[in-house]
Order: structure tokens, then C-alpha cells, then sequence
């Protein structure tokens, strides 16, 4: 991977993020694109803006139970 690498956005079920690069055709399995392509800077920003709350989905959803 190198500075002219592209990454897409990718989220899973638990609504945790993370970056795959768009070479690999295949995403780990359970993840999903989440619409965000770019550079690795442009990408961790937006997850940075969209994903203030760290706790997966199911523990966020417990604590307001």
C-alpha cells in the first residue's frame, strides 16, 4: 500500500468502522461499504465525524435498556 492507495469506508453489524482498500474486491466477511471512498487521511476523517460513539451497537443498545 502506498500514498496513491484508495480506501472505502466499511462498517459491520456492531456499527464499528474501518478502512479496506479498494483493490481488495472482497470485503471481510459480516462488513459492509458504508459509502466513504478515498485517500487512508480522508477516509479515518470521516470515520472520525461519523463514529463518536466507540461502544458496539449491542452494548449502546443494552446501556439504554
Amino acid at each position: 500500500m502506498n500514498e496513491t492507495t484508495t480506501y472505502s469506508v466499511i462498517v459491520n453489524d456492531e456499527e464499528q468502522y474501518t478502512i479496506w482498500p479498494t483493490y481488495k474486491t472482497e470485503l471481510p466477511l459480516g462488513w459492509r461499504a458504508e459509502g466513504k471512498q478515498g485517500s487512508k487521511d480522508e477516509c479515518l476523517a470521516h470515520i472520525k465525524t461519523v463514529w463518536t460513539d466507540m461502544r458496539p451497537l449491542s452494548l449502546r443498545e443494552a446501556a439504554a435498556n
